[in-house]
């Protein structure tokens, strides 16, 4: 296949909650992967935390943050986290667009359809910057993404792109505000 980011994204749901698309690297090459987030009222004492394709201990660290750095009262709630298509994600970069798909599918709000979310949330909920920021909005632009929400740091080095609007946030918090708007 000429270009993989068309085949994670072929059956893509646009408009639901729980849905976002993020960049991985795959060598020295951009990858576009949806990952899906699905938060639900557990019925258990210890709620289920379920993950596919992702760092399951990654997963736990943004739980923690959207908890204690979000008031979010997740804990209450079983929750599902997966790289669709069978991917492995192991980079932090995904940090931000897994933590936008729990917060959209926690509070039933689909965030916007045509934005590619990228960035590496610390314990404060910070963004921090990523690598090769270029090649991956490249591949955004190629498959007609319209946004992407990414570290401010990674804006701040004078990057710009005549093709795609791009909007830096420093926080989780932030990066809410832009994609859940």
């Amino acid at each position: 296949m000429d270009n993989p980011s068309q085949l994670f994204l072929g059956e893509r749901p646009e408009g639901v909650a729980g849905s976002v698309v993020i960049s991985a690297m795959e060598g020295t090459r951009p990858v576009l992967v949806e990952v899906q987030a699905l938060v639900a009222p557990s019925s258990l004492a210890t709620p289920r935390r379920m993950t596919s394709g992702l760092d399951s201990g990654r997963v736990a660290m943004i739980l923690a943050v959207l908890e204690k750095r979000m008031g979010l009262q997740l804990q209450y709630q079983d929750t599902y986290v997966n790289a669709v298509g069978g991917v492995r994600i192991q980079e932090p970069a995904a940090d931000l667009g897994i933590a936008l798909a729990i917060v959209s599918s926690f509070r039933d709000r689909a965030p916007g359809p045509h934005d590619l979310i990228v960035g590496e949330v610390g314990l404060a909920g910070e963004v921090r910057g990523v690598s090769r920021i270029e090649s991956r909005v490249n591949e955004a632009v190629k498959l007609g993404f319209s946004r992407v929400i990414l570290p401010a740091s990674n804006l701040r080095s004078g990057y710009r792109h005549d093709d795609i609007e791009l909007i830096g946030v420093a926080s989780v918090a932030e990066a809410l505000k832009y994609a859940m708007r």
